[in-house]
């Protein structure tokens, strides 16, 4: 199991854990993932990488060695270990592993609508192809491997509903709740766009504002400037990791970036949403968010726009009680609940396909 897309890939782990007889995670010796996974009691090997696409060109010639050690590492690793299935959720890591366990089976999950370089060159190996939505078949060549599941949110993400997640923060049944978060390391441009009008909003309603940990720092500063009139209605966190599910479950309206999580998060909780892709990451987020917006359960808001018109968008969708009830019904209709199951439950039937195999 290698994991680019992680929390994909942990909703998988989850499932699998105690069906498998061993599983094993490859990831990256840097970052946070090992971190991440710390928690959960994983087995952990970690190998060198680096990243090609996007980087600057001083940075390629140490990334592309790299990716070599990383190939040989994952090469000693799969050798030692013997798996029969290996399953991919993309990232720089993964292609590596791809070429060194190429005459394994593998299932790939792509996260995203479209899939990047690096899920487009660890394909190439696939057995089969797992996609969130069906928008992502016409990128895949080989349409035969390919099956729509959805996309796969862990165990803690789902363990929180309306009731349970409004008492984690404090929140009363009726009020108004919108919850603004920018990914785990945050977007500053959300963040300044917010702040200045924090006190405006919370007349109408509770903020819970996850600043991402790189801009806790900054987004305190900016506060301090204020004199917040109701700090009881503003929930400002760094970072959230099993209590994410809360403030999802908690909210009537969000405002975020347009990862690929997106595409399961906001549908499972059916939460209507203000869509601002980040506007240096191809054009990955704006596929993502066409997703959501072409079905009527969320809106664009462009980064460049954010700091004038945030906190009217945000105030319109809010008081608009009719609007915000048919894009709440729209997500819920996107809706895939088992996602986690249905890929646990393909990579078990590969598996046991190659045991078959080598018993006859």
């Amino acid at each position: 199991m290698t994991g680019g897309g992680i929390y994909p890939a942990l909703a998988v782990h989850q499932v699998l854990e105690n069906k498998s007889e061993a599983i094993l995670w490859i990831g990256s010796e840097k970052g946070l993932e090992q971190n991440l996974l710390s928690p959960f009691n994983i087995s952990f090997k970690p190998i060198p990488g680096g990243g090609v696409h996007g980087m600057k060109i001083k940075k390629l010639p140490g990334n592309i060695y790299d990716l070599i050690r990383g190939y040989l590492k994952a090469k000693t690793i799969i050798m030692d270990f013997k798996p029969d299935v290996v399953f991919y959720t993309g990232g720089y890591i993964g292609v590596p592993v791809a070429f060194a366990a190429r005459k394994i089976r593998s299932v790939v999950f792509i996260p995203d609508i479209e899939p990047g370089l690096a899920l487009k060159t660890i394909m190439r190996f696939a057995y089969r192809i797992l996609v969130s939505t069906d928008l992502s078949i016409r990128y895949i060549k080989h349409a035969d491997r390919v099956k729509v599941t959805g996309y796969p949110l862990r165990k803690e993400i789902k363990a929180w509903n309306r009731k349970t997640g409004r008492a984690h923060f404090g929140i009363g049944s009726i009020e108004k709740v919108v919850l603004v978060f920018g990914g785990s390391k945050g977007a500053k441009s959300i963040n300044d766009a917010l702040i200045p009008h924090i006190n405006t909003l919370i007349e109408n309603m509770h903020i819970i504002h996850i600043t991402g940990s790189e801009n806790w720092e900054h987004c305190e500063m900016l506060r301090d400037n204020l004199t917040i009139t109701h700090p009881e209605k503003y929930h400002a966190y760094p970072f959230l990791h099993n209590e994410m599910g809360a403030a999802f479950a908690a909210a009537d309206l969000v405002v975020c970036r347009a990862g690929a999580s997106i595409i399961g998060e906001l549908p499972y909780f059916g939460l209507p949403a203000i869509l601002t892709p980040y506007p240096h990451a191809w054009r990955y987020q704006y596929q993502n968010a066409d997703y959501l917006i072409s079905n009527h359960a969320a809106v664009l808001l462009e980064d460049e726009s954010l700091q004038t018109n945030l906190h009217v968008r945000i105030t319109e969708l809010m008081l608009n009680k009719n609007k915000l009830s048919a894009m709440k019904n729209n997500m819920q209709r996107l809706a895939v609940k088992d996602a986690a199951e249905t890929i646990a439950q393909i990579i078990q039937e590969v598996g046991r396909k190659i045991k078959e195999g080598k018993k006859s």
